[in-house]
């Protein structure tokens, strides 16, 4: 469909050459290699070198200190403000820089004849807090898989394994479970806003308020502790009308294989509170217009026991990264949200290495996706772009994930989430707060505020 099935096939064949560096887990001597200074790789398991060519700086610790004038509360200023572009990819030269692109880009390029990247100096941003450090290369040593990939142990708050196993299939689950638990914090209140444009660009905003409460974080929790719930999560449409008062509750287990996700919905029209096992793998997500499954929230969650899991390698890639621009309160979601895709005026792309992990469905599963490709930044797990293919191995959609250093906690995240239907020509955006009150990482709650019955007293009042 995109004339991009020789390109696509050969950049994978590259991938498999490249070397994906220390992968061997847990030896003394390769968790003598993690360390916050002087050592071959960062606490994170990220190579603290730069490249060859110089193009990726070596990592000096990120943004440990807020730019002056910046106050909690405020949205993040740009550190990197005074950075000019080095290059733009169009149309016309993309396929110039093919080898430092994805099939999903390129199919961008293909599809809009407007659509292009510009690439700035790489700054290797990313931080986290001492605490985190410490404990994943505590991780490295101890972490280890469990229930076929379901679920993991012996690992506490930070990253479960920055050290990937040998084992190419064993290294994709890894990966993947190091987005999934790297730190945001043990608590957060935020909005996280969306819009689903027509092909025209016509949308009307979804305001969301959203409650996160994740213990795996807090300082001297265990697993057990925990009991199986990864991540307590509350979300409630405010407007527009037609939407308002929906509400929905998660408990996000840690081990889907032991213990499912549990899930409740409040309907105002019903006013009552009922199950919703629904809310999971491929069926639509919140106010989507069917433009995002469940599982593609925060670029992945849930159980991971439909696909099979792989790290293909390692790779020299141009990924959004300190988007500071888009994440702004001087831009609106009318500045941001353009037909066919976001306006790309707003958005930053750097040079940075991203592990790859490709996710097959099992023989005798079924999703809406045969197969994806995540693509994940090494300094900080976190997934930046997904290739999502249809059940004739045609590539359907294209995610990307934008992020900031929120750099108050610190910590790495999205400032946006948008996936494109490259077939429809439509797309989805979540996480349009620029006009919204700040996360709120002081936020404070108890497993208590997580309840069926607390569900109700809010979708109440």
């Amino acid at each position: 469909m995109f004339s991009l099935k020789k390109t696509a096939t050969a950049t994978l064949l590259a991938l498999a050459m490249i070397s994906t560096g220390a992968l061997a887990k847990g030896s003394p001597q390769d968790v003598a290699k993690l360390g916050v200074k002087g050592t071959p790789l960062t606490p994170t398991g990220a190579e603290r070198a730069g490249n060859k060519d110089g193009t990726i700086p070596a990592w000096d610790g990120g943004i440990t200190q807020p730019p002056t004038g910046y106050k909690v509360g405020d949205h993040h200023q740009d550190p990197f403000v005074g950075d000019k572009p080095l290059l733009t990819i169009t149309l016309e030269n993309y396929k110039q820089y093919a080898e430092k692109l994805n099939a999903g880009q390129m199919a961008m390029f293909e599809k809009y004849k407007d659509y292009k990247m510009l690439i700035y100096p790489t700054r290797r941003s990313a931080a986290f807090p001492a605490r985190t450090y410490e404990m994943s290369m505590k991780n490295a040593a101890t972490g280890e898989l469990i229930d076929d990939g379901d679920g993991v142990d012996n690992v506490a708050e930070g990253i479960p394994f920055p050290i990937l196993d040998a084992d190419a299939g064993k290294a994709g689950y890894e990966a993947i479970w190091n987005h999934k638990l790297k730190y945001r914090g043990s608590a957060l209140s935020r909005w996280d806003d969306t819009a689903v444009p027509t092909a025209s660009g016509e949308y009307q905003l979804v305001r969301i308020k959203e409650e996160l409460l994740g213990l795996y974080s807090k300082p001297g929790i265990t697993l057990k502790d925990i009991n199986n719930v990864l991540t307590y999560f509350y979300q409630e449409v405010v407007s527009p009308p037609r939407l308002a008062g929906q509400v929905l509750l998660v408990h996000e287990t840690m081990d889907a294989k032991k213990d499912p996700r549990q899930a409740w919905i409040y309907n105002p029209g019903q006013r009552r509170v009922r199950r919703a096992p629904n809310v999971a793998y491929d069926n639509p997500g919140t106010a989507s217009d069917d433009q995002r499954t469940d599982d593609m929230f925060d670029m992945f969650n849930g159980a991971m026991d439909k696909f099979d899991w792989k790290l293909v390698g390692k790779k020299e890639m141009y990924v959004p990264y300190n988007s500071y621009t888009v994440h702004s309160d001087k831009v609106s979601d009318k500045d941001i949200v353009k037909p066919g895709h976001l306006n790309q005026d707003l958005l930053r792309y750097e040079l940075h290495r991203v592990y790859v992990v490709e996710a097959k469905l099992k023989a005798g599963q079924r999703h809406i996706n045969n197969r994806r490709t995540f693509y994940l930044d090494e300094d900080s797990w976190q997934i930046l772009e997904i290739e999502h293919y249809d059940n004739q191995d045609k590539l359907w959609r294209y995610s990307e994930a934008p992020t900031v250093v929120y750099y108050e906690v610190p910590t790495v995240m999205s400032t946006l989430e948008v996936h494109y239907d490259l077939k429809s020509g439509r797309y989805i955006v979540l996480g349009l707060d620029n006009q919204e009150k700040m996360y709120d990482f002081s936020y404070q709650s108890t497993p208590q505020n997580f309840t069926p019955e607390s569900l109700r007293q809010r979708g109440i009042q």
